[in-house]
């Protein structure tokens, strides 16, 4: 009973970090595939190197600590836990994050923790979205993190240089070099932009960061040090349900349709 508990409770770790359908497919290879060619073809099957480390340490953990265990249990352990995991994915929660005077009553989360709880949870892709940035190294930090993890980042600010409200807002400056080297940056070009009569364009004054189509968080905050301590504002952290992944999809198409440049 005890070997029983040990792989349920590895099947869960790992079906938390890898998305259902790789989980699924890893156990449908522990179930199909004898064990003499099953790390190679988990291999082949998962392309993404830290998910595929995850998986192949998952099959270590089987054969050194419950080898007893058959591979149909195994797999149905995992095919299990990436089910309820997918479950649990879908459902929603909503929390309100707040930055301003504290007055006791309600206990919001605070921009700066939700944000890094947004950044440290991405595996897959990251989605960055500013009007406004400056240095900030607790984020910075965060993001640089995700990079070594094998995340794909995409950050979209409002121009690549400067921003017009605060000219020592040098966005890539801000961003800091680790940063954008590890990152795709877009911008809003102003001749894609609409404008009024009298010639004056929109803004990009979206503000959000989207983790692995899982999590958004959606606030009136720059990525300033005024919007995570001097300001007061106001915003939402959305886990699962099929916000995040809409709001995902819609940059994605802004860059495929060229309404984004690249910098």
């Amino acid at each position: 009973m005890e070997q029983h508990r040990v792989i349920v409770e590895a099947a869960t770790v790992l079906a938390s970090h890898l998305p259902a359908a790789t989980a699924l497919s890893v156990a449908d290879v522990i179930l199909t595939t004898d064990l003499a060619s099953l790390r190679a073809e988990i291999s082949k099957r998962v392309p993404h190197h830290h998910h595929r480390d995850l998986a192949l340490a998952f099959v270590n953990q089987w054969q050194e600590d419950t080898s007893d265990l058959g591979a149909a249990v195994v797999a149905v352990a995992l095919e299990t836990a990436a089910i309820s995991e997918q479950k649990h994915h879908d459902s929603q929660s909503v929390e309100l994050v707040w930055t301003g005077p504290d007055v006791g009553e309600i206990p919001f989360r605070r921009t700066e923790q939700a944000i890094l709880q947004v950044l440290d949870s991405a595996q897959e892709h990251l989605l960055l979205v500013s009007y406004a940035v400056y240095a900030i190294p607790n984020i910075q930090n965060g993001v640089i993190r995700a990079a070594k993890r094998g995340v794909r980042i995409t950050v979209v600010v409002e121009t690549p240089s400067t921003v017009d409200v605060e000219n020592e807002y040098s966005t890539l400056r801000a961003l800091g070099e680790e940063v954008a080297a590890c990152s795709r940056v877009y911008y809003w070009p102003k001749d894609k932009r609409s404008h009024d009569k009298h010639g004056k364009v929109g803004i990009l004054h979206v503000k959000c960061v989207v983790a692995d189509d899982r999590q958004i968080f959606l606030s009136s905050a720059n990525l300033t040090k005024y919007a995570f301590s001097l300001n007061m504002e106001l915003g939402v952290l959305i886990t699962g349900g099929r916000l995040p992944r809409q709001v995902a999809e819609n940059f994605e198409r802004l860059i495929s349709r060229r309404i984004l440049s690249e910098t």
